[in-house]
Parts: C-alpha cells; sequence; structure tokens
C-alpha cells in the first residue's frame, strides 16, 4: 500500500510547531494511515502515542506505517469521541492531541465505501463499515423532519424541499447508489447540480450517518479535560460546519464570559479561563502544498493550549 495514496497528510510542519511539546503520550483521535503520527514520533523520540480511528482500513494502514516505532504506538479502534475514557489516558493525561477531521483520500476513492458521488458509487458513507446504518438505510428510513434537520444542518442545498423529494422518491423505489442522491437533487435544482452542491448534499448525509456533531459536542470538552497543563489541542477541519464547533469551542474554553450579560452573578471558578488559543485564525496550507495535494485546499488549523 502506497501510504501518499491512501491519504496525504496536510499541513504536517504547521501540525508539529502546534503540537509539540513535552515528552509524554500524546492522542492521534483519527490516525488514518499515520501521517501526522509518524512525523510527530520521529520528531520526538521520547513521545508515545494513543493511534484512534472508527476506520479499521485506515487503522491497518497506521499499523504498517507506524511499526518501526515499535511499543511506543498503541492503536485503538474507536471513536476520538471516546479517548478520553482510555485508561491510560486518564491516568498519565495528555501531552497534546490532534484531531484531522472530514474524509481520507482512500475513503473517497474507493466507490464502495460510498464517500463519493462518482457514478455507481454504493450510499454507505459510514467511517466504521460494521457499525451503525449506511446512508441508504438512513435515507429509507428517517422521516421527513429528521432528512430536514439532517440536510440544514450539513448546509445541504435546498434542504427541505430535497428531504421532501427523498421520502417521495422512496415510494417508488430505493435511494442506493450516488445517482440515485444526485438525481434527487436536479429534481428539485430543476437543472444539473454543480460539484459544490453535490459535494455539500453528501457532506450533510455524511455528517448525520458518522454523528459527527455528536462526536465532536462530546469529544472536545473530553480531551481538553485530558489535556495535561500546558499541553496543546489542535484540530484540524475541511468545512465550515466542523470549523464552527472547533472555533466556538476554544472562544468558550478562553474566555468563559463570552456572551454572558454583565454583572451576572459568577463565581470566580467559572470565570477562569480554561487555557488560551494559540492561533486567532485558522492556519491554510500554502500555494506549494495545495499544488502537490488539490485536496488540502479547504484544510484549515486552529490549536489551542490548556492552561499552565
Amino acid at each position: 500500500m502506497s501510504f501518499p495514496e491512501y491519504h496525504r497528510p496536510v499541513l504536517v510542519a504547521e501540525v508539529m510547531r502546534y503540537l509539540l511539546g513535552k515528552r509524554g503520550l500524546y492522542l492521534d483521535g483519527t490516525v488514518g494511515a499515520g501521517g501526522h503520527a509518524a512525523a510527530l514520533l520521529a520528531r520526538c523520540p521520547g513521545c508515545r502515542l494513543l493511534a484512534v480511528d472508527r476506520d479499521l482500513e485506515a487503522l491497518a494502514a497506521a499499523r504498517t506505517r507506524l511499526a518501526p516505532f515499535g511499543n511506543r504506538v498503541r492503536f485503538a479502534h474507536i471513536s476520538f469521541r471516546d479517548a478520553g475514557n482510555d485508561r491510560e489516558v486518564r491516568a498519565e493525561g495528555l501531552a497534546g492531541a490532534l484531531l484531522d477531521l472530514g474524509v481520507s483520500s482512500h475513503q473517497l476513492d474507493r466507490d464502495e465505501r460510498g464517500f463519493t458521488f462518482r457514478p455507481g458509487a454504493a450510499l454507505d458513507m459510514r467511517m466504521d463499515a460494521e457499525a451503525g446504518p449506511s446512508a441508504a438505510e438512513f435515507l429509507s428510513s428517517a422521516t421527513r423532519v429528521e432528512l430536514s434537520g439532517a440536510l440544514r444542518a450539513g448546509e445541504a442545498p435546498r434542504a427541505s424541499a430535497v428531504a421532501a423529494r427523498i421520502v417521495r422518491r422512496r415510494r417508488a423505489g430505493s435511494l442506493r447508489v450516488s445517482d440515485d442522491l444526485v438525481a434527487v437533487l436536479e429534481s428539485v435544482l430543476g437543472r444539473r447540480a454543480s460539484h459544490a452542491e453535490k459535494a455539500r448534499l453528501f457532506q450533510a448525509i455524511r455528517i448525520r450517518v458518522n454523528r459527527e456533531m455528536e462526536a465532536m459536542r462530546d469529544g472536545l470538552p473530553a480531551i481538553r479535560d485530558a489535556l495535561r497543563p500546558g499541553a496543546a489541542f489542535v484540530i484540524v477541519s475541511y468545512h465550515s460546519v466542523e470549523d464552527r464547533v472547533v472555533k466556538r469551542a476554544f472562544r468558550e474554553w478562553s474566555d468563559p464570559l463570552r456572551g454572558l450579560p454583565p454583572g451576572l452573578p459568577v463565581r470566580a471558578a467559572e470565570s477562569r479561563a480554561l487555557g488560551s488559543p494559540l492561533t486567532r485564525k485558522p492556519v491554510r496550507p500554502g500555494r506549494r502544498e495545495i499544488a502537490a495535494n488539490p485536496r488540502a485546499r479547504q484544510a484549515r488549523l486552529r490549536a489551542w493550549r490548556r492552561a499552565a
């Protein structure tokens, strides 16, 4: 397996600049093929890593790539949502944590995984191919209200109309492959859908199928609480839905009084900042990286440091 073909990590130098600190246990909560993890372990001989991913294929690739680092790496087939419950993490705390959100190149390039809207691709979209309902199953069973809410939350175009058309379409036949879903979108638009419109529709369904917002809601504070004093939390996201959640979390953790009415009685412990942002604006890939890896174009990095 060629690792660049599986997934080429983005913003590696920038991730390392913000992430690396003291020696200890680090978390890569979305290890993928292990690109960022390999860079971390190579740069910090005294560091150890908990490598987490929901995708068994990704973990297999990471095991191969990270094999030279031996017992400095431990792998876990879980969601980063649950990484804070790991026994070693709870006992020792984290020297740093990384999340590289979104879909890997390997997932996008394999039609049977169902993340792509290329013609004939199965509507699966599960990060963990053995857990939970597929996209096709969700589309076949969700109510119109559930569909509309999921599409709107994921910024799909014409969410309410598309949800209604999905319900109508499935009465006549199932939605099994990408063509079926694209046809629904185009019937609402009354024209051919653009690449961006199809991408937002498939993104919204993928987010719902994998419960990605719930994972972030629960996982981000759990990882924050596991960080040792002075440790950094680095998150790379690829669309505005994810980035807004990260931006809001880092701001709230850094300024717990933000948005509260002035003069509201607050206990001292509740007003104390948990840490501070390391990035005021998202860090984006440069032109050279985008030219070498066009899928890096949408990446945006934010970093935060727990108070010492």
